[in-house]
């Protein structure tokens, strides 16, 4: 396909709505399915020249890394001066392994430093095996809106496959737990797990909406490179045709329940959709900091990608010595704008206006319509002009439709 040669972008008129994602690196124990930039706490191995005041009792150095959290964030303000922060998302690794304190001097450090709106949805990702009442407690007085439980599984044969460190029991706890806390709660579910069969998947979903949880991701497993299951996949992995009988059973079985399919992984009751998620599907802007953390900057003239030190030290390091040096920001080049907004909007169920493409790119539509027709006549766009949506077909096939835009 002959690749998208763009004239200029006009200056964007308004700049996105913009949240902020803090990473927390560290795990108990690293999932042999996980690609995400996450270090096994035994394996840390603090800088001679970080001297934290106090650690967590697991050995983190909790507040060296908040001090170099608010650093980071002091560094970016410059570029979001004066835009209001309308969520934060807390992820990782296992954010939960911080202290509640460690959580409530940051909240109130990024308070002090940007314009945090009094609706913003503030969301902590918790695994059940790092469970405590009163710290779940904390978080909540810390400012902690809405709890992400990565649960994956109820079935304890499939935890121990997927080197999970909590049991079904300890998961259900701490559900029940967070539902008493949080108006919002998300359970994270994997499928097309080894040995699994649609009726064991079936058993996973059932007891997740049974839990009362307004909102349910499910994913399927995927063998990522650069991963043990990567490297040695695991037996018992069911055929790509098992794994769409898996995948159609458990998406049928949370829409019959009432739960909204909205986004390609993602499934909510009304009024519970991820607003932190949404801003990234919908092409907003974020803040990222922490070790390895990526952000997204609109300005008028252009549009910035920023990565941070990826491992843990070398944050660190930096971030104690010349913080805005261990920062890597790019500009997103102009041919590569409508792909990324499409990469990112089409996985919405109901897709977007088609304004939002001049409105968060510069680019409009008349310049990327032999792309949208292409994609419309192989009946994986939508034809309605005054929206971006995928068809049903597209949202099966949605590698095929994004290749359309590249």
């Amino acid at each position: 396909m002959t690749p998208i040669t763009l004239p200029h972008a006009t200056p964007l008129t308004a700049l996105p709505p913009l949240s902020l994602y803090i990473h927390i690196p560290w795990c108990i124990k690293k999932c042999p399915y996980c690609d995400f930039n996450s270090h096994n706490i035994s394996r840390y191995q603090p800088l001679a020249t970080i001297t934290p005041t106090q650690t967590a009792p697991s050995g983190l150095p909790e507040d060296a890394y908040v001090d170099a959290l608010l650093a980071d964030l002091q560094t970016e303000l410059p570029n979001i001066w004066g835009r209001p922060v309308e969520t934060i998302f807390f992820g990782g690794g296992t954010p939960s392994l911080f202290s509640a304190q460690a959580i409530d001097r940051l909240l109130s450090g990024v308070r002090a430093l940007v314009r945090l709106q009094p609706n913003a949805e503030i969301t902590l990702e918790a695994n059940p095996g790092t469970f405590e009442i009163e710290k779940f407690q904390g978080f909540k007085e810390a400012g902690i809106t809405r709890l992400s439980i990565g649960v994956q599984s109820f079935n304890d044969d499939m935890l121990n496959c997927l080197g999970r460190i909590h049991n079904s029991r300890e998961a259900l706890a701490a559900i029940d737990t967070a539902l008493n806390l949080f108006e919002k709660v998300n359970i994270d579910l994997m499928y097309a797990l080894p040995n699994q069969t649609v009726q064991t998947a079936l058993y996973d979903v059932r007891t997740a909406i049974t839990t009362g949880a307004g909102h349910i991701s499910a994913y399927h497993l995927t063998m990522e490179p650069n991963t043990a299951f990567g490297h040695t996949p695991p037996p018992g992995l069911p055929s790509d045709e098992n794994a769409l009988d898996i995948e159609d059973a458990v998406h049928a079985e949370l829409q019959e329940a009432g739960f909204l399919h909205y986004e390609t992984s993602a499934f909510a009751r009304a009024g519970m959709q991820c607003r932190h998620n949404l801003n990234y599907w919908q092409f907003g802007d974020y803040i990222g900091i922490g070790a390895g953390a990526h952000g997204k900057i609109s300005y008028a003239d252009r549009i910035e990608r920023t990565t941070r030190r990826r491992h843990p030290n070398d944050y660190l390091a930096a971030m104690q010595s010349e913080p805005a040096g261990g920062i890597e920001r790019q500009t997103i080049r102009r041919d590569d704008l409508a792909f990324e907004f499409m990469m990112n909007t089409l996985r919405l169920t109901d897709g977007v206006p088609a304004a939002m493409l001049q409105q968060r790119t510069g680019i409009s539509t008349a310049q990327i319509m032999p792309q949208i027709e292409t994609a419309r006549r192989k009946s994986l766009l939508e034809s309605d002009p005054t929206v971006f949506k995928p068809t049903a077909q597209g949202r099966l096939f949605l590698n095929d439709l994004l290749q359309c835009f590249l």
